[in-house]
Formats: C-alpha cells, sequence, structure tokens
C-alpha cells in the first residue's frame, strides 16, 4: 500500500513538473479538444456502421461481385441522408437497377423516414433540449447535415399533433376506472382541467384535458362528458381526488350526487389551514394536522381534528373554518378503512402533481405559443411523455378490498335513503 501511494506521489510530481516547465500545455485545451475528437470519432463510426449496412444489404440482394444474382444490377452509388439518433446524417447510399427500375433498400427507406424523426426529437425537446439551441446539442460529426431551427419547429410540430390526436382521440372502453385525480394547469395564459386515472390493476393512465379560463365547473363537466364520449365507465363506485376547488366539486356533485366519492387532497387543506396563520404558529399547526392525517381510525382523526379546531380557534377563527370546510371529504380514505401503503397515493393528488411536474420541464422550451393549438399540443405531447414513465401505484394489490368497501358503503347509502 505505501508503495502505491509512493508512485502516485512521485507520478504527480512529475506531472506538475512538466506543466510547470511550458506556457503551452494546456489541461482546459486539452479536455475540449479531446471532446470533440471523441464525438468526431463516435459520429464516424455511426457513418460507417449505416454505410456498412447499406452495402451488406445490396450485396444480400445482388449477390457478391464473383457471384451476381440473374436480372439485378449494381448501379453505383449517390448521395443519400438518413435519421439516427434524432440527428440527420448524409450517407453514400448504393444503388441497384432490376429491368430498367430502381430497386429500393429497406434499411435505407426504414432509417429515411422523416416522422420517425420526429418522435425522437420531440422527446429530447420534453427531456428539456430547446429548439433554439437543438443545434449545439447535436454531436459534430464530419459529414453531418446542418439542421436549422426551421426544420426543427416543423419536425415537433408534426410530431406535437400526432401525439394531441392520440391523447384526445384513444378510446377509454377498456380501463375499467378505480380513482380519478382531476386537477387544473397553467400553461400559456390558458388553464387545463386534466383527468389521471388508476385502474383496478393499480396502472396510471392519461385520460385527458379540457381547457378553459378558469377551473369552473363547466370546464370539468366538459372533461367528463369527453370521457363518457370516448367510453369510459363513470360509476359511482369510482372514487375522485381533487384538491377542494370548487368548480370541480359542484361538477362531480352533479354527475354523482349523495353518491360521490371524494377524496379531499390532505397536502393542499394542510397548507390553506397554515397560510391562515403566522409564521410562528405553522410548525405547530402542521405537527397537530399531520397527527391528525396519520390517525388509523376515522374516529382518532376527527378526535384529533376535533383539537386543533380548539386550538386554532383561540389562535386565527378563520384558520379554524377552514379546517372544519370539507372536512368530511377529507377523511373518505379513513372512512373506508384504507390500508396505509395504498392510503398514502389515495389522499393527496401527488401523482397528477408529479405528472404536472413532468410537463412543466418541457414547457420552459415553449418560446411562442401564439400559434394554432400550440399550448393544446404541448399539453398533449407532455402528457403521453409523462405517461411513459408510469408505475403501478404502491399498494394497488389491495384496490379490490377499497372497491368492496365503496359497493358496501353504497349500499349504505341506498337503505338510508
Amino acid at each position: 500500500m505505501k508503495d502505491d501511494t509512493k508512485a502516485k506521489k512521485e507520478t504527480t510530481k512529475a506531472l506538475k513538473t512538466v506543466v510547470e516547465s511550458t506556457q503551452l500545455f494546456n489541461i482546459n485545451q486539452m479536455i475540449l479538444e479531446s471532446k470533440t475528437c471523441f464525438d468526431s470519432i463516435l459520429g464516424q463510426i455511426k457513418l460507417q456502421m449505416v454505410e456498412f449496412l447499406l452495402f451488406s444489404e445490396r450485396e444480400q440482394i445482388a449477390g457478391p461481385d464473383y457471384a451476381p444474382k440473374d436480372g439485378i444490377q449494381k448501379w453505383g452509388s449517390q448521395p443519400g441522408s438518413v435519421y439516427v439518433g434524432g440527428e440527420r446524417l448524409k450517407v453514400s447510399k448504393p444503388r441497384l437497377r432490376s429491368q430498367g427500375q430502381e430497386v429500393p433498400l429497406s434499411i435505407y427507406e426504414m432509417l429515411k423516414d422523416r416522422s420517425q424523426f420526429s418522435q425522437e426529437l420531440l422527446l429530447k425537446v420534453l427531456s428539456g433540449i430547446s429548439t433554439r439551441n437543438y443545434q449545439g446539442s447535436l454531436h459534430y460529426l464530419l459529414d453531418a447535415f446542418g439542421i436549422s431551427k426551421s426544420s426543427v419547429s416543423r419536425h415537433l410540430v408534426e410530431a406535437t399533433t400526432k401525439q394531441l390526436k392520440e391523447l384526445k382521440e384513444r378510446l377509454l372502453e377498456g380501463f375499467e376506472p378505480f380513482a380519478i385525480l382531476i386537477d387544473g394547469y397553467h400553461m400559456c395564459g390558458k388553464v387545463f382541467i386534466v383527468g389521471l386515472g388508476i385502474d383496478v390493476n393499480g396502472k396510471k393512465q392519461v385520460l385527458g384535458f379540457w381547457e378553459g379560463a378558469t377551473e369552473n365547473h363547466a370546464v370539468c363537466q366538459g372533461l367528463l362528458n369527453s370521457l363518457e364520449r370516448r367510453g369510459l365507465n363513470l360509476g359511482d363506485e369510482v372514487m375522485y381526488i381533487t384538491d377542494g376547488g370548487s368548480g370541480v366539486i359542484k361538477a362531480l356533485k352533479e354527475k354523482h350526487g349523495e353518491k360521490l366519492i371524494h377524496q379531499r387532497c390532505t397536502l393542499h387543506k394542510g397548507r390553506n389551514v397554515q397560510n391562515h396563520l403566522p409564521k410562528k404558529y405553522r410548525p405547530e399547526a402542521h405537527e397537530r394536522y399531520k397527527r391528525a392525517i396519520n390517525c388509523q381510525k376515522l374516529e382518532d382523526a376527527k378526535a384529533e381534528l376535533k383539537k386543533m379546531e380548539r386550538w386554532l380557534e383561540e389562535i386565527n377563527p378563520s384558520a379554524a373554518e377552514s379546517l372544519k370546510e370539507g372536512q368530511n371529504e377529507l377523511l373518505t380514505v379513513h372512512r373506508l378503512e384504507v390500508a396505509p401503503l395504498l392510503r398514502k397515493t389515495l389522499q393527496t393528488t401527488n401523482p397528477i402533481e408529479s405528472m404536472f411536474a413532468s410537463a412543466s420541464h418541457g414547457k420552459r422550451n415553449l418560446k411562442n405559443a401564439t400559434g394554432k393549438n400550440v399550448a393544446q399540443r404541448w399539453m398533449g405531447a407532455s402528457l403521453l411523455y409523462a405517461e411513459s414513465k408510469f408505475r403501478t401505484v404502491k399498494g394497488h394489490l389491495l384496490i379490490n378490498e377499497v372497491r368492496d368497501k365503496i359497493k358496501a358503503y353504497q349500499e349504505r347509502l341506498k337503505e338510508v335513503a
């Protein structure tokens, strides 16, 4: 070990002597030049690989030079271009002729498909690459084409239009909803009410969105009607999770009446209460509220909230009123005795907020939303991009148990009525 340490010190000392002995040795410049050379090497390898595939296919179709196949002639080559990894490469395309007609190469036809390039490019932009800086993000290739901003924009319009159409027209008959999260998202001065579904197997799926000026009940109603037109079964046993917006709740009550199974986001309610309080009281309010929400039994949660309510009345009666408002909807998961693992997912709007975070990541590259359906196109593309990263919710094996409890609760409501 000592010998290794001694050798490292001697090497470091020798390098230091070399660096200090010349002004021409610049470490930063060396790294920069090495990076450029490495990029060029990778680009050349990519180019050589594509051309190897093209010439190999020609050899397979026409046969080798010493044993050519009858009726097919090798006809030299010509300049061509393909899309690989989001980049447009200039290649030498081999040619074949048969009975006076050009024989296409299947690999070349596939690689020159611009729509595929558009999808790759869209994913890069949604991942955070600006269209204005896209040219600088490409690997520099020895013989690569330059890609202009206008060309990139055309590709993105094509890709986002396709994504929006896919989302808006996607049929939902095969999706059996267990819970639906509804929340509003603001983009480019517009408001979108978005629905995120969790099916009976715990799989999440973007259900759709509806554009409006505000998060009013008419916009939410438009979303619900759109989902039903596309085949989604919105039965009374479906649980809804919202942030407590009055417009959304009004639309849901018009739809389901007293049978509505609604869970109000516990995080939003906690923030609303704390916003009424001076900063010095907020830590204690947070602890009291957290203790109440974390109770497993409904009676214990109600008792803790009642204690908190009395404490708030001495500090700020408005905060106490805020806590009481919608309290029954706050404890829906307690009333249904949902197990802790699944309860964590169902008692907040975190799943849909996480989806919006992905949409926001791509939205920062949207420089101009004045064109036709620009905001809607980006909204659709961003939501589908987020959907591609969805995972099954934790505690999904308990979903059927919760559904049985919802059905039993609905039966009790019928008996009381």
